[in-house]
């Protein structure tokens, strides 16, 4: 049942030109920041050169195009995920949702995976930029995974909390603005605040544990954050349809 609603949410968003649009939009954007990356290391190329220790191109080049990357789709995912619940809420189609022989956590795993499908589809173009490199010279692999990594738990972490804010309201825009504010929140967290509790702030926020990965330098308690974070936002989407079954 999971596979069946993980495949009716991709086919959905496959089937929406919003979809397609933002597709579009942030790969569009992505190759020109990694078109601009490279010219500028071909012009430095000389001076880089003759640096005693010289960065790679996996330095100079992707890891600010995944930087960057994580910066834009912030601001599209929530575009995204929006519907996935308040859609159902404002079309008044969730009663017959919650009343089908399927658990509140399939529905919510369902609809998690779908999206995760499409996010999935989109970190595997963005990674054929940096692939592209390989005709001109050497890649480092280790910081290309790490990279990846950071970037795919990065994903389904904006992807599991736009998730929860769907769930809250019938109103797929305030869904949008409600999912980007907590993001955008979590984001820059540790930039407020001095003290005893910025160790905290600094643990909370979604940009410290995502700065390490791409510096190459892999800490399962980053790889820890980012999976319960997803945990807790699905746990709090399953909570909140059960709610909405008992009312119903």
């Amino acid at each position: 049942m999971i596979r069946t609603i993980a495949a009716r949410e991709l086919r959905s968003l496959f089937l929406s030109p919003l979809a397609w649009s933002i597709l579009g939009v942030v790969l569009f954007i992505l190759a020109y920041l990694f078109l601009g990356q490279l010219d500028t290391y071909i012009s430095y190329q000389a001076r880089i050169a003759m640096m005693d220790n010289p960065p790679g191109v996996t330095e100079v080049i992707v890891a600010p195009l995944f930087s960057s990357a994580t910066i834009i789709l912030l601001l599209v995912i929530p575009l995204i995920t929006m519907r996935l619940v308040s859609e159902e809420r404002r079309a008044r189609t969730l009663p017959l949702l919650l009343s089908a022989p399927v658990s509140m956590s399939e529905i919510i795993l369902g609809k998690y995976l779908g999206i995760l499908g499409f996010l999935g589809i989109m970190l595997g173009l963005i990674t054929l930029m940096p692939l592209s490199l390989l005709m001109l010279g050497t890649l480092d692999f280790g910081l290309l995974a790490s990279n990846l990594l950071g970037l795919g738990l990065m994903l389904g972490a904006f992807a599991a909390a736009g998730l929860f804010m769907s769930t809250l309201t019938a109103q797929p825009t305030v869904a949008a603005v409600t999912s980007f504010g907590l993001l955008l929140l979590l984001w820059i967290i540790n930039w407020a605040g001095a003290g005893a509790g910025q160790s905290v702030l600094a643990y909370l926020s979604l940009q410290g544990h995502y700065e390490a990965l791409l510096k190459g330098l892999f800490n399962s308690s980053d790889v820890v954050y980012y999976l319960l974070f997803i945990l807790t936002f699905l746990v709090l989407s399953i909570r909140r349809l059960d709610a909405d079954r008992l009312q119903h």
